[in-house]
């Protein structure tokens, strides 16, 4: 997009009072912010945050007067070398002195609002932050290992932190105004976002960042973490290869993506996979994936893309697999349909508190279809789609393990039954981190045929007995 055209959808801010000439310095060379006069160096411990902010505003404004309007904002490094230029220019021409650290900061600062997202693109490039919270412009939260910290950054105002939301979901076709005041959304890599405004928002404009990794998450890092075991990956890896049928499941922030992504590896290459997303970010690998994304009505209330709609439409497309990144409401039987119609080997995720209560939200979801049909006829179709539930949580350090790994067996009268085949077992509390492992309960799945007929034999150690086993 160019830089005119994010202009002109008040993605930066151009404007200046109508009775004065916006990038003129004022008379003798002098800059127009108090305090700041020709050759006049900076006061002792810096300029103060308002000057700053006002020097910003209008060396900013000047820049995006002297750029090329046609120029290709996606081509950063080339972009951020001309404002360079320009900016050592303007502070120049207009006899501004500031010291090493103010100009560098001043300069990423105009960078930010230019090509980026404001005061929180720092936050973006920090990769030990996983989660950014915006509660109104100037309350800025950061997740950073599992605990939540407050940041001293913050927007000028709302109408600031308006136009950065813009600027994230104007690209994806969505919108955000009184009559739609939420909207999901994801930034370039994959990140999730979420903004919620006023009406409904009472502290101001309310925006939420869940960072993806640069380097996505692997297997070897999630061990280490002691977010699961080697044993349970083992087995994991075999259930995806022999095309078992998989919920991941577990409560907000647990780690359900991360780990969906991860599974997702060991699909073979030779498959076709489609995934179905609100808004995409699964980092599928494999050659042959195709990537549907649903879509929320327009203006006039047309045009809606639903889950379900999209999950139905998948069934026309010859996938192997279907990948949906979370089942939130009807579109649960649909995705039961397809998984009991020959797409093995199909995984979603769902939020519940268990691996039992999964189920449950199931039945529930798939009741809002609307279809007048019997408890037991639903639960019939849960027992024969669904075959294996991993079960993450959020622990109280912070932390996100793996606890459950459940086989759905069948029915026993009305009721489905489970057996746990690996447990997460806590031993105790130290510093505040939480000790225990994810340990086998020492029973074998049903499908254990299904995974030997797929070339993978897992020998008793993974359950619990013996030696480790081997991937023929």
């Amino acid at each position: 997009m160019s830089l005119l055209k994010r202009i002109e959808q008040g993605q930066t801010d151009t404007s200046a009072p109508a009775d004065q000439k916006p990038f003129a310095p004022a008379p003798g060379g002098t800059s127009r912010l108090s305090g700041l006069t020709a050759r006049r160096p900076a006061p002792p411990g810096g300029a103060s945050g308002s000057r700053i902010v006002e020097l910003k505003n209008e060396v900013q404004n000047r820049l995006l007067a002297e750029l090329d309007p046609s120029m290709d904002v996606t081509q950063t490094a080339e972009v951020r070398r001309q404002i360079e230029e320009l900016f050592e220019g303007i502070l120049t021409e207009m006899n501004i002195v500031l010291s090493r650290p103010e100009r560098r900061r001043l300069f990423e600062q105009i960078v930010a609002e230019i090509l980026g997202l404001g005061p929180i693109e720092p936050l973006l490039a920090d990769e030990s932050i996983t989660e950014v919270m915006v509660n109104g412009a100037k309350n800025i939260f950061i997740e950073r290992e599992g605990k939540i910290h407050r940041e001293a950054a913050s927007f000028e105002s709302d109408d600031h932190l308006m136009r950065i939301i813009d600027r994230i979901v104007a690209p994806l076709g969505r919108r955000i105004d009184e009559s739609s005041p939420y909207v999901d959304a994801r930034l370039n890599d994959g990140s999730r976002v979420n903004a919620v405004i006023p009406p409904i928002s009472l502290v101001g404009p309310v925006l939420t960042i869940r960072k993806f990794a640069r380097n996505p998450i692997s297997v070897e890092m999630l061990i280490e973490k002691g977010t699961i075991t080697a044993e349970s990956i083992e087995f994991l890896k075999a259930s995806v290869i022999a095309r078992v049928n998989m919920v991941i499941s577990g409560g907000t922030g647990s780690g359900k993506t991360t780990m969906l992504n991860v599974l997702s590896q060991y699909i073979p290459a030779d498959e076709r996979i489609v995934t179905i997303e609100n808004a995409a970010e699964l980092q599928l690998r494999q050659e042959h994936v195709v990537t549907l994304e649903s879509r929320p009505p327009n203006i006039e209330g047309r045009g809606e893309v639903t889950i379900q709609n999209l999950v139905v439409n998948s069934l026309r497309m010859r996938p192997d697999r279907i990948i949906v990144g979370e089942i939130r409401d009807e579109a649960a039987l649909d995705m039961l349909q397809a998984m009991n119609t020959g797409h093995e080997g199909s995984m979603t995720t769902a939020h519940s508190n268990s691996p039992r209560d999964t189920l449950s939200r199931i039945e529930t979801m798939t009741l809002m279809a609307g279809m007048d049909l019997p408890t037991r006829a639903i639960r019939e179709q849960i027992a024969s789609a669904l075959e294996l539930v991993c079960h993450l949580e959020r622990m109280r350090d912070g932390t996100r393990k793996v606890t459950h790994i459940s086989e759905i067996q069948g029915m026993e009268g009305d009721v489905i039954t489970m057996t746990d085949i690996f447990v997460f077992e806590q031993t105790g509390l130290e510093n505040g981190k939480v000790i225990g492992r994810l340990r086998p309960t020492g029973l074998r799945p049903r499908f254990m045929e299904k995974i030997e007929q797929s070339g993978i034999h897992l020998p008793a150690s993974i359950f619990g007995v013996g030696e480790r086993s081997i991937y023929r």
